[in-house]
């Protein structure tokens, strides 16, 4: 991971996600000192997550040099560690990841990777976190995630339109015109992809220079 992030950083990205998202089903915290040693060789903005449970875990990763830490299942077990988090550090620091599966016509929460529905429907939980203090919202639906066909728009609007919280679009990426979708119907404020710059598929470079030729205001390498 540490060398990874190294190329994507030098390589263009405006910021970097570390999800450790096996991290809560196997009861682990996320490794310290992976965080440490990555963001020693970056010099983009470092997003951790997974296993995270309590303020002090996040007090860890900010030490270890995370810039800012993201919570999904813990959020959905104590919606109060939202609070106590955005309290101590700032709601700058604090991104919620909301998970969601389509069951019974609606977008539900769920946590543990996508192992556990929840019951919660995620507009209501999108209006939450934001009355909470989180800073910022990152939504991947699961039923998108690995297909490459595409963000989940109709959600992501939703999400969009429910919260004022910026709105990071996350599952399913396989295409330069997915990811400008997830701005222009999506009406994501970012979009994140992973395994499409990890098989190559395209550079961020590549990315960067589309969005801009179609409106997108975005920053180059220099």
């Amino acid at each position: 991971p540490m060398e990874c992030a190294q190329r994507y950083s030098e390589g263009g990205a405006d910021e970097l996600a570390f999800l450790d998202i096996s991290a809560t089903t196997e009861g682990r915290r996320t490794l310290v000192d992976l965080v440490e040693k990555t963001a020693r060789v970056i010099d983009v903005p470092l997003t951790v997550g997974g296993g995270i449970g309590s303020p002090d875990d996040v007090q860890r990763l900010l030490d270890a040099g995370a810039s800012r830490v993201s919570i999904n299942s813990a959020a959905v077990r104590e919606p109060a560690l939202i609070d106590g988090i955005s309290a101590r550090f700032g709601s700058d620091r604090l991104i919620v990841a909301i998970d969601t599966k389509s069951r019974d016509g609606r977008a539900e929460v769920v946590t543990h990777g996508g192992a556990k529905f929840t019951g919660i429907d995620a507009l209501d939980w999108a209006r939450e976190v934001a009355s909470r203090g989180a800073g910022q919202i990152l939504l991947t639906s699961m039923d998108k995630d690995g297909t490459r066909s595409g963000y989940d728009l109709p959600l992501t609007r939703s999400i969009a339109e429910v919260s004022a919280l910026p709105i990071i679009a996350s599952g399913g990426v396989g295409t330069l015109e997915h990811l400008l979708e997830g701005f222009t119907e999506g009406k994501a404020d970012a979009v994140l992809a992973a395994s499409v710059f990890h098989d190559g598929i395209f550079t961020i470079n590549q990315v960067k220079s589309f969005l801009k030729e179609h409106g997108i205001p975005i920053r180059l390498m220099d």
